[in-house]
C-alpha cells in the first residue's frame, strides 16, 4: 500500500490539473502581491483569489487556435472573471508564469523523493544489523577474495545512499528559485519588491538575476543528481541478481504464493524485481544528457528546451519515485541465505587466508618476493586440486582433524613452518581476524 500510495501522490503532482493549479498559484500570488505594493484595488484583489479558475478543455480549445499554451490558460482563467481579469498575468511573461510554477512542482515532487532515499536507507540499515556479523565471501573481478559480512554489503549501499540524499538536499535549494523579472529579465515592468513579495508567498527565493527563463544549469544538476542515484540503485539490484545466482545462491527475493518465474520451466524463481530496478535506472540515467543540452540556449531564450522537459521532469519523478518504492520493498523482503553464505566461503579450501599468511612472513624477515612465492606456490596446488575435482558437493576437502586443503599443503611446506611455524599457521586460519572491526564500522556509518 505505501509503494502504491507514493506512485499516485507523485503523478497527481505532474498531470494536468496539476500543471495548470501551480500556474493559477503563481498567478494569484502575483495579483497578491501587486495588491501589496499598491496597484491592484483590494476589491479586484479579492474577486480574482477568490473566483479564479481554469477549465482544461476549454484551454485545448483556445490553444488548438493560438498555438500558446499559457495564452490558452489566461484566457480560460479571464473568462471565470470579470472586469477584474485585467490584473492577470501583469507584467510578467510566460516564462515567469511556468519556470515558477514549474519550481513549485519540482520542489514538491523532490520532497518526496528525499523520503523515499530515506525509506530505503531505513530499510537497509535494519538488514545491515540483522546481518551485521553473517561471514560470507568477497568477491573482486567475480572471484572469491578474502571473509567479509553481508552486513558490511549492506553499510556501504546505506553509506552511498547517504551522500545522495545529501546531495538532493542541496540540489532541493538549488531549484527552489522562482523569477517575475519580466520578458527580458530586466526587471523594467515588474519592481524587485514584487518578485521578492511572491516568491516568499510562494516558498521559493528570487533567482539573483535572469533572462527570461530560469537557468536550466539548475534543472540538470537535478537530472544529474537523480542520474547518480539511479546508478547507485542499479548497483543493489544487480548484487541481488548476482547473489541469486544458481551457482552463489546467497540471498534471493521474496517469492509470492501463487507466483510464476517461467512459462516454459515451472521451477524458475527469477530476481524479476531487481532486474525491473536495473531497467528503470538506465530511463533514469537517460533524461540527464538531455537536461544539460538544454542548458544552451539562443540568447536570452528559445523554446527547444521546452518540448524537453514536458517529457524528463515527469518521467523521470515517477520513475524514480516507483524505482526506489519498488527498491524498499525488495530489500525488506529480500532472502538471505547464512548457511550458503559459508559453504561459498569455504569453497576454495580456504584460499581466501593467503593474505593473512603473507603478511605474517615480512615480520620473520622475508622478502614480500620470497613470502609471495611461498604463499602462492602452495595456493597453486589447491586452484590444481579444484581444476581435478578434489572439491565435492561444493564442499571444501578437509582431513580428519578439520583442516582446510589450503592448510594442510602450508603445513606441509618445510620452509614456511620453519619461518612462522604450526601454531601461527592455524592461527592464520581464524575468521574472527576479519570481522574485528565491523563494530567500529558500523559506528562510524551509522553513527551508533
Amino acid at each position: 500500500m505505501v509503494e502504491r500510495y507514493a506512485r499516485e501522490e507523485m503523478k497527481k503532482l505532474w498531470d494536468m490539473n496539476a500543471k495548470y493549479s501551480a500556474w493559477l498559484e503563481v498567478e494569484k500570488a502575483l495579483v497578491r502581491g501587486w495588491n501589496k505594493l499598491g496597484l491592484i484595488p483590494d476589491s479586484d484583489c479579492e474577486k480574482i483569489c477568490k473566483n479564479a479558475t481554469f477549465d482544461i478543455a476549454r484551454i485545448d480549445e483556445v490553444e488548438a487556435v493560438t498555438k500558446h499554451d499559457l495564452i490558452a490558460f489566461t484566457t480560460s482563467v479571464a473568462e471565470s472573471l470579470g472586469e477584474e481579469s485585467r490584473w492577470v498575468h501583469y507584467g510578467i511573461t510566460s516564462s515567469d508564469c511556468i519556470d515558477t510554477a514549474v519550481a513549485l512542482q519540482m520542489r514538491d515532487s523532490l520532497k518526496i523523493i528525499l523520503d523515499d532515499i530515506r525509506q530505503v536507507r531505513s530499510a537497509i540499515k535494519v538488514r545491515a544489523y540483522q546481518y551485521k556479523d553473517t561471514l560470507m565471501v568477497g568477491r573482486s573481478h567475480g572471484i572469491h577474495g578474502e571473509p567479509i559480512t553481508f552486513g558490511l554489503v549492506l553499510a556501504i549501499w546505506y553509506d552511498e545512499l547517504g551522500r545522495h540524499l545529501k546531495a538532493l538536499e542541496s540540489t532541493l535549494e538549488v531549484i527552489s528559485v522562482g523569477q517575475l523579472s519580466g520578458a527580458m529579465g530586466n526587471l523594467a515592468h515588474t519592481p524587485m519588491e514584487l518578485e521578492e513579495l511572491v516568491c516568499k508567498e510562494l516558498g521559493l527565493k528570487p533567482a539573483p538575476v535572469s533572462n527570461q527563463v530560469i537557468q536550466r544549469d539548475r534543472y540538470a544538476r537535478l537530472m544529474s543528481d537523480l542520474a547518480l542515484l539511479a546508478s547507485s540503485c542499479e548497483k543493489i539490484a544487480l548484487q541481488v541478481r548476482h547473489l541469486q545466482r544458481t551457482e552463489v545462491y546467497e540471498a534471493e527475493e521474496y517469492f509470492e504464493s501463487g507466483q510464476k518465474g517461467s512459462s516454459a520451466m515451472p521451477h524458475k524463481r527469477n530476481p524479476v524485481l531487481s532486474e525491473n530496478i536495473t531497467g528503470l535506472c538506465r530511463m533514469i540515467r537517460a533524461y540527464a544528457m538531455p537536461a544539460m543540452e538544454n542548458v544552451a540556449l539562443w540568447h536570452e531564450r528559445d523554446i527547444s528546451h521546452s518540448s524537453v522537459e514536458r517529457f524528463i521532469l515527469p518521467d523521470s519523478f515517477i520513475t524514480t519515485d516507483f524505482m526506489l518504492m519498488r527498491l524498499k520493498g525488495l530489500l525488506e523482503k529480500l532472502v538471505v541465505y547464512p548457511k550458503n553464505m559459508m559453504k561459498n566461503l569455504n569453497l576454495t579450501g580456504g584460499l581466501v587466508f593467503s593474505q593473512r599468511i603473507l603478511l605474517e612472513l615480512p615480520k620473520k624477515g622475508v622478502s614480500r618476493e620470497d613470502a609471495y612465492k611461498i604463499v602462492q606456490r602452495n595456493a597453486m596446488k589447491v586452484w590444481q586440486d579444484l581444476q581435478n575435482g578434489v572439491m565435492q558437493e561444493g564442499k571444501a576437502a578437509v582431513n580428519d582433524k578439520g583442516e582446510s586443503l589450503y592448510l594442510q599443503y602450508l603445513l606441509a611446506d618445510s620452509e614456511l613452518v620453519g619461518l612462522i611455524g604450526v601454531a601461527a599457521i592455524r592461527e592464520c586460519f581464524e575468521f574472527s581476524y576479519y570481522t574485528k572491526n565491523v563494530d567500529s564500522i558500523f559506528k562510524r556509518v551509522f553513527g551508533e
